[in-house]
């Protein structure tokens, strides 16, 4: 007469094994699912926030420095033939003047553009995420207002 004890001992190690690979998946999916939700809502964020600079900026006339500063309530940096830069952390909440680190998580730039066209200003508006030293574009959008006219507020 056999014993099954062997064989069954095999069957739980085995099942054990299958079960593990099948939790390894299913983690690495949650993984993958938070990473996906972080940046749709990163990618939110980006479009509302740049969308608010892009209609300041028409309704102020093109003065892109007043734009950000009216959305922001700070002065934004401006590096030449680049620029305006504001800097915001983790949590989308822009450093104050004396706070300004040396990196961000997420940087707003809105940069005038030639329209080529007399009487007609050209700008884009463009957000930025900060992972692990590379940039990523995350929303980018041009506008265009008649300059020397400011609409009526």
């Amino acid at each position: 007469m056999r014993r099954k004890a062997p064989l069954t001992m095999m069957e739980l190690m085995v099942m054990t094994v299958v079960f593990a690979l099948c939790a390894a998946l299913c983690l690495q999916a949650f993984v993958e699912s938070d990473r996906l939700s972080r940046r749709a809502q990163a990618r939110d964020q980006a479009v509302v926030l740049c969308q608010s600079v892009a209609e300041m900026i028409r309704h102020n006339g093109g003065d892109l420095k007043s734009a950000m500063t009216q959305v922001n309530g700070t002065e934004p940096v401006q590096r030449d033939g680049f620029g305006w830069f504001e800097g915001y952390d983790e949590n989308w909440q822009i450093f104050s003047d004396g706070d300004r680190p040396v990196s961000s998580s997420y940087t707003l730039r809105v940069m005038e553009l030639d329209s080529s066209l007399d009487g007609l200003g050209k700008a884009n508006v463009e957000a930025f995420a900060w992972e692990s030293g590379e940039m990523e574009s995350l929303f980018s959008i041009e506008i265009f207002w008649q300059k020397g006219v400011i609409p009526n507020g």
